[in-house]
């Protein structure tokens, strides 16, 4: 990717926020980075605080899935070993076929509630005028691989991506699309990159980029575009660490070039104690299309000296259009987040400025 600077880097937020409820997210957010902000998501509060997590009752609940009680549940640890839960596995019942329609996650139901507070704070000068709603989802492969044993994931797949963009419909269909932007979350496709699931039938590479070219493409082109991609943080910390940035740079290279529509934007993580250009290299090599933004998730707790290092490390290999933590914050410690916040706006004015 050329080098160069942003004029003025924004702060992006990823998603989760650990405040009550959505109108306090878009106070406390607006209040905190309103002239550094081009996007608000609504914090993911309520069942989504926990991303997905919830999803495994939605999927046990469907008629056509049932719980796989002779194989061993998944063992769902981070990258230092620790194991944060076992989740049981599940399985499509012999000779049935999922249907899109018996799915109910939620998301555009919930989205289109958010977008109403959105519209009324932004009406009244809380949000600043400009700023788009961002809407974060999970891509269907997240669930289908944290819950299905490896044999079924072609079976449930396609039935769970026909609903998620039935939700996005339902979403293009409520809101204004050029108010509004679409953040694909992308974790357990960047895991599976890194050894962290068992194979299944289907080459996991070949199917990422076929679902998250699919899903950007479904994406009317008058809403903003985006990509998260993740290495997971269900205890506020990776599931694992990334040696580098080669796997992210790859995901990205790809899906850019099988994605027609216009993409905004890619956001990837860096962990704590990346300062060193050998975290960063791949990023020489980053080919995405011209309007697409890089937002990178250097900020951390009580790092500033940290950050502005990360910061002028990446610059060494890419133009850095963005400041985010590595992840949602949700997962984190509340009394952490009036720092972060401020540690945000902190790191796009030091980019600002390199």
């Amino acid at each position: 990717m050329a080098q160069g600077q942003t004029e003025h880097p924004i702060v992006h937020f990823v998603g989760s926020v650990p405040l009550p409820d959505a109108e306090a997210v878009f106070r406390q957010l607006a209040e905190t980075a309103g002239p550094y902000l081009q996007r608000l998501p609504d914090g993911e509060t309520g069942i989504r605080k926990t991303w997905i997590r919830f999803l495994q009752q939605v999927l046990a609940d469907n008629p056509v899935i049932e719980v796989a009680s002779d194989v061993p549940p998944f063992k769902f640890t981070q990258w230092d070993g620790k194991l944060l839960r076992e989740i049981p596995r599940l399985r499509i019942k012999p000779g049935m076929t999922p249907d899109p329609a018996t799915f109910e996650t939620g998301y555009a139901e919930m989205a289109i509630a958010s977008w109403q507070l959105f519209e009324r704070l932004q009406r009244e000068g809380v949000i600043p005028a400009g700023i788009k709603f961002q809407i974060s989802l999970p891509t269907p492969i997240a669930p289908t691989y944290n819950n299905m044993v490896p044999s079924d994931r072609p079976r449930l797949l396609p039935a769970l991506t026909r609903h998620l963009l039935g939700e996005v419909a339902k979403i293009a269909a409520a809101m204004p699309n050029d108010r509004i932007a679409v953040q694909w979350d992308v974790c357990q496709e960047v895991l599976a990159w890194e050894g962290y699931y068992e194979p299944g039938p289907v080459d996991f590479r070949t199917e990422t980029i076929d679902v998250l070219t699919h899903i950007g493409e479904a994406v009317p082109a008058a809403i903003e575009l985006g990509y998260h991609l993740c290495y997971g943080s269900p205890a506020d910390e990776h599931c694992v660490q990334p040696k580098d940035m080669a796997i992210m740079v790859e995901i990205a290279n790809a899906t850019s070039a099988d994605v027609a529509r216009p993409i905004q934007f890619f956001h990837m993580p860096v962990p704590k104690g990346r300062t060193d250009d050998a975290y960063f290299a791949p990023l020489d090599n980053l080919h995405v299309h011209p309007e697409t933004r890089l937002y990178l998730g250097l900020v951390h707790h009580d790092d500033a000296a940290g950050d502005a290092a990360r910061i002028a490390a990446a610059r060494r290999h890419a133009r850095v259009d963005g400041v985010a933590t590595e992840c949602g914050m949700a997962r984190g410690d509340p009394a952490r987040l009036p720092a972060l916040l401020a540690a945000h706006v902190r790191a796009a004015e030091t980019a600002a400025q390199a």
